[in-house]
């Protein structure tokens, strides 16, 4: 049934503007943000029916439909991105059914489409914020979009969702703010940062930092750190993909040292294919933003940021809520262990928990390519009332 209904079709980025200082866990205020978005169905009349979607890492506004021009997000609004992120799950008669529901997704604050980030202009200085643009922590992200959620009349979501760092984003949102969210379904996502994942993020972090052109954040009016950011995706993007998937994308064609400047030695198709990955992503991001989101996985602390005592009494709060969590079985990135933990926590502290493990050969990545695995699961949280 999913398989054949409509997207949502043609769509446009909307904008909200939080005219007040918005407060951050650092201690510092951003003033006037600007938040880039987009809706698809209705909101109801009781302003019941919205659901508030997450999106991952490196993922933007764009969820569903088709969008060929973001202005504020040029020149990184390439033609990959023109299609939503989550096309096959949004429309009508889809998992998450825009003839029943009203779905909201943000680019994140910090972000690079359209949203107040660090390649936005300072007011202070009319020039880009960049090295001076600050941290931003999960709880700001969620702190920001329930600005918006405010602004639209929205009390009480329906859902929130997200997957990966989008799901630790839904789980705060739970936390913090209990009453604003009947249902909460993170997917591939954890209660928060594992060894293997601070290892990546570090490494990362310092591929941006080195490379010569990153100018200490301020890069703005010169080259950019592309060697540096590309270097970063290779390095996160073998967590995303499962190797079997790897080596089956993986084309007999080698890319010649030219291609890479004369600075690298590809000698296998494997070794192509990540170059290739690395040096795609670059033409979509911004390495200041690709920072700030990392920093902003780096720092998740459940029970610190739910200003709580422990774990077991943050969950608590989630008692009226009903959380769906699902796990993938080949994905590296937030390994299955991270989704039994939590859901082991929900039950601890007597909050209503449902979890699915999806079978796939695709990894960490199948929540954005497989909508069929997904969809049956989605469908009955999201419209069955009874369990």
């Amino acid at each position: 049934m999913t398989a054949l209904a409509d997207s949502v079709g043609l769509v446009e980025t909307e904008f909200f503007t939080l005219e007040d200082a918005l407060p951050l866990q650092s201690g510092r205020e951003l003033g006037s943000i600007t938040l880039a978005y987009e809706a698809y169905g209705q909101l109801n009349a009781l302003k019941d029916n919205a659901i508030l979607l997450f999106h991952a890492l490196t993922g933007s506004q764009h969820a569903a439909g088709f969008n060929p021009s973001v202005p504020a997000a040029q020149p990184l609004w390439v033609e990959e991105v023109h299609t939503g992120w989550w096309d096959g799950f949004i429309g009508p008669g889809r998992a998450l059914n825009t003839d029943r529901f009203f779905v909201i997704c943000v680019n994140y604050l910090g972000g690079c489409y359209g949203s107040t980030g660090p390649a936005s202009i300072d007011p202070h200085t009319g020039r880009p914020y960049g090295s001076t643009f600050p941290r931003i922590s999960i709880s700001d992200v969620v702190d920001s979009q329930i600005a918006l959620l405010d602004h639209l009349g929205i009390e009480t979501l329906h859902a929130a969702i997200g997957g990966s760092v989008g799901g630790m984003m839904s789980v705060n949102l739970a936390t913090r703010y209990p009453a604003r969210v009947k249902n909460v379904i993170p997917i591939a996502a954890g209660l928060g940062v594992t060894a293997l994942q601070r290892i990546h993020i570090f490494e990362q972090c310092n591929a941006i930092e080195n490379d010569p052109h990153f100018a200490g954040g301020d890069y703005h009016d010169g080259p950019r750190p592309d060697r540096g950011l590309a270097l970063a995706r290779m390095i996160g993007h073998k967590s995303f993909v499962s190797l079997k998937a790897i080596e089956e994308r993986a084309r007999d064609e080698i890319v010649d040292r030219d291609e890479t400047g004369g600075h690298i030695q590809i000698v296998n198709p494997i070794e192509s294919y990540m170059w290739h990955q690395g040096i795609k992503f670059v033409k979509r991001f911004d390495a200041n933003s690709y920072l700030r989101t990392m920093e902003l996985w780096q720092t998740v602390d459940l029970v610190a940021q739910a200003n709580g005592t422990d774990l077991l009494s943050v969950l608590r709060r989630c008692q009226k809520q009903r959380f769906m969590v699902f796990s993938i079985d080949s994905d590296v990135c937030y390994y299955p262990d991270e989704q039994e933990d939590m859901v082991r926590a929900l039950k601890r502290a007597e909050v209503p928990v449902q979890r699915i493990t999806v079978h796939s050969d695709k990894g960490h990545d199948s929540f954005l390519l497989e909508p069929e695995l997904f969809a049956p699961h989605l469908i009955d949280t999201l419209e069955w009332e009874r369990w």
